[in-house]
């Protein structure tokens, strides 16, 4: 029988329904953050029971982010399987996994905490499938993923802020404080998950516009990665770049703030994120202006190209001395979220749109991701082995100038390879038959194939 709320929902006006369905997905992802964030905001300095080479804090980040990247991995598969019905049900049993997880680091001394932050985050890394999976496939997807990814730019910061305001202000100790946070935003995340399952499925004329969306098995995936292959392979080598160096940032937000003068503010963190929130989803929600699916793909990697040199650009204004280090953190966030964002949500929804295929966008946040969190890993390795002589600030620097070039190289050949595959299919259709065409590359909005 169909809920209250859903009849309300079915027949809603469309901004009604996209602000009921973006707030709840922001919240939901918003407060997946507080459990798997708020480590960051404490420095860690002498732990007792530490006496290993590598630095206690970058054990905790790599020990979460090796966590992560395997549950990426599991999620390309129980992701792209997963039946709708049990979405909301895996969202709050993965997180509550996660904080008896951090309850766990609260309680066992070091070095064995460590393990806790690997169990911490395992389950975490499928949330964000689980949540883009009540956004996919509509019209409105743009918009809905817009505010949606708004939650991973605003959330860290917050949680981080809340974090350093829990051991300031309230005392909490730095190990305590994680599951602490997590605890406060327990009836947001309820909530907000509760209200995701009351949205309604995709209806025919988002099919009509977006192709039917549904579980994929391996051979499905398979082929669809092997039908797109040389572009797809270009944008995860740049997600990869781009993960790392975002991730690397996240995670040590407080050491380059304190290497900056900006070590005592529990508000920069937050101050620093809200102007890239703006700046980097008023631009991707307006794609959602653009019918075509091609076209909306196309911009989307414009979108990308353009945070790749505003990264690039930026730093080399910080260095000439000709931004103050606050504007600059604000640039190079924003440069990173507008070309980490539409991975996340849009570029990846349009590409299954543009294919014309029955399908799932999850399976590709995935395999993208997961190739991404590995980026991570390895960029804290070289970090502590490798490079030891640079500081954190320089050593954000140099990352940041590695990213903007060799991202920008291949998002610029991943464009040119989906437009002249276009270009080459029209081209073949055209001399088949002038009276048919397909979906892939269509100048009007597409349709199921």
């Amino acid at each position: 029988m169909t809920s209250g709320p859903r009849r309300w929902l079915e027949r809603a006006h469309p901004l009604a329904f996209a602000l009921f369905a973006g707030l709840a997905g922001f919240c939901a992802y918003f407060s997946m953050y507080a459990f798997r964030k708020p480590f960051a905001a404490a420095t860690f300095g002498v732990v007792e029971g530490w006496s290993f080479a590598i630095d206690y804090k970058i054990a905790l980040v790599l020990a979460q982010v090796i966590g992560y990247a395997a549950s990426k991995f599991i999620g390309v598969k129980v992701i792209s399987e997963i039946a709708p019905a049990r979405r909301g049900a895996a969202i709050l049993g993965l997180i509550g996994a996660s904080w008896l997880a951090l309850l766990a680091f609260a309680m066992i001394p070091a070095p064995w905490n460590v393990l806790a932050l690997f169990l911490n985050g395992l389950p975490l890394g499928m949330i964000w499938g689980l949540v883009f999976g009540y956004m996919e496939g509509r019209r409105t997807s743009e918009v809905l993923g817009a505010i949606l990814c708004a939650s991973f730019i605003l959330s860290s910061g917050v949680v981080k802020s809340v974090g350093k305001w829990l051991m300031s202000d309230i005392h909490v100790s730095a190990f305590w404080m994680p599951a602490a946070t997590g605890a406060v935003f327990m009836p947001l995340l309820a909530v907000s998950v509760w209200a995701l399952t009351q949205l309604p499925p995709p209806n025919a004329e988002d099919e009509a516009a977006r192709v039917r969306r549904q579980p994929m098995d391996s051979a499905q995936r398979r082929a669809f990665l092997a039908t797109y292959a040389p572009g797809i392979v270009l944008l995860v080598l740049s997600y990869i770049l781009l993960t790392a160096l975002r991730d690397f940032r996240d995670n040590f937000a407080a050491e380059i703030w304190t290497t900056l003068g900006f070590g005592e503010a529990s508000d920069v963190f937050t101050a620093s994120e809200l102007p890239v929130a703006v700046i980097a989803l008023g631009v991707l929600g307006a794609v959602m202006l653009v019918r075509d699916n091609l076209r909306a793909l196309l911009v989307m990697h414009g979108v990308i190209l353009v945070g790749f040199v505003t990264l690039g650009l930026s730093t080399l204004a910080f260095q000439a001395h000709m931004l103050s280090p606050l504007t600059w953190m604000i640039l190079t966030g924003a440069g990173i979220y507008m070309a980490y964002t539409p991975f996340n949500a849009m570029l990846f929804d349009r590409m299954v749109a543009y294919s014309g295929q029955v399908g799932t966008a999850g399976f590709l946040i995935y395999v993208a991701d997961a190739s991404g969190y590995l980026g991570s890993v390895a960029l804290l390795i070289w970090r502590n082995f490798a490079m030891v002589a640079l500081d954190w600030l320089n050593f954000f620097v140099a990352s940041i100038y590695a990213t903007s070039l060799v991202g920008a190289a291949c998002t610029l050949l991943a464009g040119l390879y989906f437009l002249r595959r276009s270009r080459v299919k029209s081209k073949d259709r055209a001399m088949a038959s002038p009276q048919q065409g397909g979906p892939e590359g269509r100048l009007a909005p597409n349709t199921q194939a």
